[in-house]
Order: structure tokens, then C-alpha cells, then sequence
């Protein structure tokens, strides 16, 4: 018997090889599209395509199970001209192109689910930002705005849609938290700027869980934040960071220094010091069982 296909498009990065392992293990055949493909993946075909234009790549969606879009020049880099112009095409581009994709097939794919970003609600404060909460202001919100627009205008009445405003994604085997983890070993783990900023979090396994969900049930549909219950201030975040690590109190990184640090890292200081405490009312609303509520559990989990 075939198994049911799904296809990471832009899934070569961080989440897409987590989540491919997680769909493989679960009964899916996997197809990542992707610039730069590898040929000893185990789990999944990699196949080539650029993101914006149709090529034999579409081929792949006639009759399959899912689409899950996670294409998307990281943005953890500096906001010159040319990768603000680079993090927004590489959004709308590809949404534009797999909308293409499935007007094509003649047995469309069962539902898209779209990755968006919890940082469309700016730098929110102390507000909770459900999936009705306002959108914010400054480039990230520019970028994520163009982003939802291009989704919202795709026409696939045969295709269920799903869209995933995503979170800070905790994960081993990469991702930003890879980034403090190392500074925090080299005791440099102490509260980013005042602190206060808050940081909506989930784990990997729950984010797998989560867009597994979404393509097997039915009936979920539209805005779903992709986040974990618990969202916690930088303090608190960093505090049980350490705790993890077995690492001592650290001084605080005051904002000019990290201005400083992320100048010389090569990305933008408002990436540590905004934030939003964002929960996921849509997937608790319907049920959803999380694995790791609780940021000591799945700190522990995963640095063990």
C-alpha cells in the first residue's frame, strides 16, 4: 500500500528535517522541495525547486495527502535593503507558486498548511495575543502582513487551508535556541535587555504534533497559533536555561550591549529585546493534548 504523500516545500532548514522525521516515523512518504537537495536523506526525496516558479517539482502534488509551505529566508540577519527585499519575496513568492501548483493537479492536495509567524503581533508587552489579537508595528510585522495577504488571496476550494502563526520553536538539533544554548554554557546565559519581554515558546515534538494534526483533522481550518501554553518572560526563560545547564547566575546583557552583540553576530538586537505572549486558544479550543507544557520539562528534555 502507498503511503499517504505530503511535501515540505522549503523543508531542508531546522523545522522541515525535524518534521519530515516525525512524518516519516508516523506513516507518510515525504517530499521536501528544496534549492539544495540531498541525495543521502533516509527519510524523504528531496527534489529541487527555487521557491518561485513552476517546474516538475508540481508534479508531486497531484494526489497527495498535504502540502506544508515552510519557505522563508531565515531572518536572523542584519535588515539591510537587499534581505528585507530576500525575506519578503522568498514569502509571497512561494505562496504565489504553490497556489499555482495545485490549481494544476486534477486530484488536488487535501490541505496546505501555510507557516506564518506569532511576530505579527509586534512587540506586544504583557498583552495576550490569541489568534484574534491585533497586529503590531515595525518590519517583522510588515513582512508577515505581506505574508498572510498572499495566503489569504489563494484560491483552492478543493484544498482545505490551514495557517500557522509559529512560535519559538525549541528544538536540539538547531534553531536559535542552538544560539543561546552555547552562549549560556560560556556563562553569558544571564536576562536579555529589562527582561520583561516575553517569549512564546513549544517544543519540537508538540510543533510536529501539532502540523500532523492539522493535516488529519478535518475539520481545523484558518488562523491557528502554533505555540506552546506557557509563554514566559526572557528572565524567566533564561533563568531555567541555566537551570538546565547547570550553570551559575550570569549578569544581564544590558540593551546598548546587545545592539553591540547582535551587530557583531551579524543580526538585529530587536529579535532578543520584543517579544509577545502569545497562546494557542484555537488548538486547546479543539482539543489539543500538549506534550510539554511546562518550559522546565522541555528544557530538560531537551538538553539531556
Amino acid at each position: 500500500m502507498n503511503k499517504p504523500r505530503v511535501i515540505l516545500a522549503g523543508g531542508s532548514g531546522f523545522l522541515g528535517r525535524e518534521l519530515e522525521r516525525h512524518l516519516s516515523a508516523n506513516g507518510y512518504g515525504v517530499i521536501v522541495l528544496t534549492r539544495s537537495p540531498d541525495s543521502n536523506s533516509e527519510s524523504a526525496k528531496d527534489v529541487q525547486w527555487d521557491g518561485k516558479t513552476l517546474g516538475d517539482w508540481a508534479d508531486h502534488f497531484n494526489g497527495a495527502k498535504a502540502v506544508v509551505n515552510l519557505t522563508g529566508k531565515n531572518v536572523s540577519c542584519r535588515y539591510t535593503p537587499e534581505n528585507r527585499r530576500e525575506i519578503n519575496e522568498s514569502r509571497v513568492d512561494s505562496v504565489r507558486v504553490v497556489e499555482q501548483a495545485i490549481s494544476k493537479c486534477s486530484d488536488p492536495p487535501r490541505v496546505l498548511v501555510q507557516a506564518a509567524s506569532l511576530a505579527i503581533y509586534g512587540n506586544a508587552g504583557d498583552r495576550i495575543c490569541d489568534e484574534s489579537a491585533p497586529s503590531g508595528d515595525g518590519f517583522p510585522v510588515e513582512t508577515c502582513l505581506l505574508w498572510e495577504k498572499a495566503f489569504n488571496v489563494v484560491q483552492t476550494p478543493a484544498t482545505r487551508r490551514v495557517l500557522l502563526r509559529i512560535s519559538f520553536v525549541l528544538g536540539s538539533g538547531g534553531g536559535a535556541l542552538g544560539t543561546l544554548t552555547k552562549l549560556t554554557r560560556f556563562y553569558l546565559g544571564g536576562t536579555v535587555g529589562n527582561g520583561r519581554q516575553y517569549i512564546s515558546w513549544i517544543h519540537i515534538e508538540d510543533f510536529n504534533r501539532m502540523v500532523q494534526w492539522t493535516i488529519e483533522n478535518e475539520k481545523a481550518e484558518g488562523i491557528f497559533n502554533a505555540t506552546g501554553p506557557s509563554p514566559v518572560t526572557n528572565a524567566e526563560f533564561m533563568r531555567e536555561l541555566r537551570y538546565a545547564l547547570h550553570r551559575p547566575w550570569s549578569p544581564p546583557t544590558p540593551s546598548w550591549a546587545v545592539h553591540i552583540g547582535s551587530w557583531l553576530m551579524g543580526t538585529e538586537a530587536c529579535l532578543a529585546l520584543t517579544g509577545r505572549r502569545g497562546i494557542p486558544k484555537r488548538f486547546v479550543e479543539n482539543g489539543f493534548d500538549f506534550k510539554y507544557s511546562g518550559l522546565k520539562e522541555a528544557l530538560q528534555n531537551l538538553m539531556t
